[in-house]
């Protein structure tokens, strides 16, 4: 799940901490493990060969910062992904110009045969999984504010503490409602910058003609309302980590701004000429494919990468069930509730899919505690009713976007599906989307 995305990754052995968790060099002993195995990729290039081993995953291409950098005119700058995940390894295609073909058919998401044949265009790359290896599991079912006892979720955990562990940039991918925020927060509070700020920004928040100011901070009399000086993000962060949530929604125009502040490591107040220097570390978070937005011209390559320096993903409720009763029982505690939720309950919580995720989760229980489990849980299945509206202006702006958004996306991919009898292919061109798209709309709505 931890990923680095530049060929220099940052990692190493940490000094002290000011953070209280545990490496796994110190936790139990009778830790349980996971099998895992590097890929080997192996191409030729003007006559001279090439070979590189990769760990979890990473990009593929002739960017120079790409995880596997493959310098040919054809191969486009992110070509595709390649990760490793249930026991095996996965290419996904990012919108290459020339394609990404496994045994020469092209493909846009294809689990790898060992060994394969991949073409990235006319580039031939073979591909060899290294016999599996055992890696520790956290030892533990809680890492900070996470809880999580499954395998996807003690993973994550031991990247935690691996990024804790350093200073480089983080970004966390997952989608809508799976606990970003608690993840970065996690990254912060474990590292040596805990006893510093932690700020968050809202990227969906940031308006023209407030982001500079919201960020970089503006002098009195900068702007009509400026009645005094503010610190910005950047400098209130100062010694600490800034969380930049939902950095994919930035425009390209914020995002150069955003740039040139990374790489400069000092910001300049709306209205002043003196820059001041900055020390923060930026953990960013998304629920876009950043990788894909770059290739289509949405972002900019050279944040990716700025950014992306170690990538953390966070799985989908569905592909951690077993953590629900774990989740429960934190959510009513964290209410103050002396009662447990009835088996039956719990059953009918673990039978379901989420594609609202933990936060949906968390929703559900708020609903059965105030209304009991009957009218709680019924109130959570199916289509939206008719109050749904009203009932998402009670939630902060960007959590009533985001619940309606995938409330429509639910609601539209069933309908479209429903009615080519299920037929992808037929419902993706209606839909005037890729298949390999709707495929992912439906994995992530949980409906695959």
């Amino acid at each position: 799940m931890l990923a680095a995305m530049a060929h220099g990754d940052d990692s190493g052995p940490a000094g002290s901490r000011a953070g209280q968790v545990l490496t796994l060099d110190h936790a139990a002993s009778r830790a349980e493990s996971v099998m895992v195995a590097n890929l080997v990729l192996e191409w030729a290039l003007g006559g001279k060969a090439h070979r590189v081993a990769l760990k979890d995953r990473g990009v593929i291409g002739s960017a120079p910062e790409a995880a596997v950098v493959i310098d040919d005119p054809h191969v486009s700058r992110m070509h595709a992904e390649l990760e490793f995940r249930d026991g095996g390894w996965w290419v996904r295609d990012l919108g290459s110009r020339n394609g990404t073909f496994v045994q020469g058919l092209r493909v846009g998401e294809a689990k790898l045969p060992d060994p394969a044949r991949l073409n990235l265009g006319p580039v031939a790359v073979s591909c060899i999984a290294e016999a599996p290896q055992s890696r520790e599991l956290w030892p533990s079912a809680q890492f900070g504010p996470l809880r999580g006892k499954s395998v996807p979720m003690r993973q994550l955990f031991g990247d935690l503490m691996r990024c804790a562990e350093v200073e480089a940039t983080v970004l966390v991918r997952g989608e809508t409602g799976t606990g970003k925020e608690l993840v970065a927060r996690a990254v912060h509070e474990s590292s040596a910058r805990s006893g510093g700020p932690f700020v968050i920004v809202d990227c969906t928040s940031l308006t023209d003609t407030l982001f500079e100011s919201e960020l970089f901070g503006h002098a009195k009399g900068a702007f009509t309302g400026a009645l005094k000086a503010r610190a910005g993000a950047f400098e209130e962060a100062e010694g600490g980590t800034l969380f930049l949530d939902e950095v994919g929604e930035l425009p390209l125009e914020h995002q150069a701004k955003l740039l040139r502040v990374i790489e400069a490591r000092t910001v300049r107040r709306v209205g002043e000429s003196q820059h001041r220097p900055i020390n923060v570390r930026i953990v960013s978070a998304t629920h876009r494919d950043l990788a894909s937005q770059v290739t289509a011209g949405h972002f900019r390559e050279d944040l990716y990468f700025r950014l992306a320096v170690l990538t953390l993903w966070v799985p989908p409720l569905r592909q951690r069930l077993e953590d629900i009763p774990l989740l429960v029982n934190a959510f009513l505690e964290s209410r103050g509730a002396s009662q447990q939720l009835p088996p039956d309950v719990l059953e009918a919580l673990v039978s379901r899919s989420w594609p609202g995720n933990v936060r949906e989760l968390r929703n559900v229980i708020e609903r059965v505690l105030a209304l009991g489990p009957g009218r709680g849980l019924a109130q959570s299945d199916g289509p939206q009713p008719a109050g749904a509206s009203s009932d998402r202006a009670n939630l902060p702006l960007r959590e009533a976007r985001e619940a309606a958004l995938e409330a429509f996306e639910r609601d539209y991919v069933r309908t479209v599906l429903a009615r080519f009898g299920g037929d992808v292919a037929a419902a993706s061109k209606a839909a005037g989307i890729d298949r390999t798209y709707l495929y992912r709309l439906m994995r992530k709505l949980g409906l695959s």
